[in-house]
């Protein structure tokens, strides 16, 4: 019976004991050539690196002769320097410095109530109009 299975599968016995988690056949330098695959990859890596550093300050410094000749300031200064006013307007205040108020609230809201009211009396009969002026 095991000489009919051993032709059957043709000789292919040696590798299916390997599949099934067999014996293996050891290569002695697989150590060495892992180490170096993985130096290769590390340097690989590297150099990928340092060319996307090298490409992006190229592209600072070509954002920077923008900025220069347009007028234009960095991200990170506007926000120091709002920072800056900030803490420049808050000094010796013990409490968070006031948000300012946007134009057209506040007092300019009961101004334009009022002319609202004065423009009603004025399509209202004289009668009426001398009743709501007092």
């Amino acid at each position: 019976m095991e000489f009919v299975m051993k032709q059957a599968l043709g000789g292919a016995t040696k590798d299916m004991g390997k599949m099934l988690g067999g014996d293996e056949e050891k290569d002695p330098d697989a150590a060495k050539k892992e180490e170096e695959r993985q130096e290769a990859l590390r340097q690989e890596e590297e150099e990928r690196k340092a060319k996307y550093a090298k490409m992006e300050a190229e592209r600072e410094v070509m954002r920077q002769g923008i900025r220069d000749k347009y007028g234009i300031k960095k991200k990170e200064e506007r926000e120091a320097e709002a920072q800056a006013a900030m803490e420049a307007n808050s000094e010796g205040s013990l409490t968070r410095p006031k948000k300012a108020i946007p134009p057209g609230c506040g007092d300019e809201q009961e101004e334009e109530d009022e002319s609202i009211l004065d423009t009603v009396i004025k399509y209202l009969p004289g009668p009426l109009q001398d009743m709501f002026k007092k």
